[in-house]
């Protein structure tokens, strides 16, 4: 049964697709984290962003595995052409339709072929539970995920983060995190996942937040998925 996270706030404004929470977690960081603190005026009003649609968004995200970010658009684009798909979106179905040869062309390995197929017969099968996401915990949701070929625990937190706009994820499995932890707390000192997950209990229930300052500390140019 999907269990109810403790503190759900009502994620995203429906104008501009930013979560509501953000100021107030603004607020909350900046008392409860010196570093913050300095950190969050440097980026003005600039903050997380959403785009696209759940299925989408992991297909882009399988389709960029391991390759630069310039590639993995060229790459998208050509398969959105040839699955036939419209303003960069594409259906389950649409996948499903096509041939591995015809995926191929498009640029895309075997193994992602496997990967974009298997993740659209779980939308397309209903074996996501996707009207339901919004009243599950982060866990149950990351669990749904990764039973998906291709889609780890990172790729699942990217998503809680950038699509679903959850606060509190703090996934200590990415490079850019622990990177600016470290020169940003610890004078560029190596940091353990231990130091990492220790240091983010103060920025609770907003890690996500946080997170996204940490990155924009390394790069100030706002990722979106």
């Amino acid at each position: 049964m999907p269990k109810t996270p403790a503190a759900a706030p009502a994620a995203i404004l429906p104008d501009d697709g930013t979560p509501r929470y953000w100021d107030e977690a603004c607020k909350h960081l900046a008392r409860r984290d010196r570093m913050m603190k300095k950190l969050i005026p440097r980026f003005g009003e600039a903050r997380l962003k959403s785009r696209g649609d759940a299925y989408t968004t992991l297909a882009r995200s399988i389709v960029g595995q391991q390759i630069s970010v310039k590639a993995a658009q060229s790459v998208w684009d050509r398969f959105v052409a040839v699955a036939g798909g419209a303003s960069q979106h594409l259906q389950p179905s649409d996948v499903l339709a096509l041939a591995v040869p015809q995926m191929r062309e498009a640029g895309l390995s075997a193994r992602k072929c496997e990967y974009l197929l298997d993740l659209s017969r779980h939308f397309d099968e209903r074996q996501v539970h996707v009207d339901q996401w919004q009243a599950m915990d982060d866990e149950a949701i990351i669990t749904e995920l990764i039973a998906i070929r291709g889609i780890g625990r990172w790729t699942a937190e990217m998503f809680l983060i950038f699509h679903l706009m959850r606060p509190n994820v703090l996934p200590l499995d990415d490079l850019g995190l622990i990177k600016g932890i470290s020169l940003n707390y610890f004078s560029g000192e190596p940091v353990s996942r231990a130091e990492a997950r220790e240091l983010g209990e103060a920025w609770a229930p907003f890690r996500s937040v946080a997170t996204w300052y940490i990155w924009r500390s390394l790069d100030p140019v706002p990722v979106e998925y």
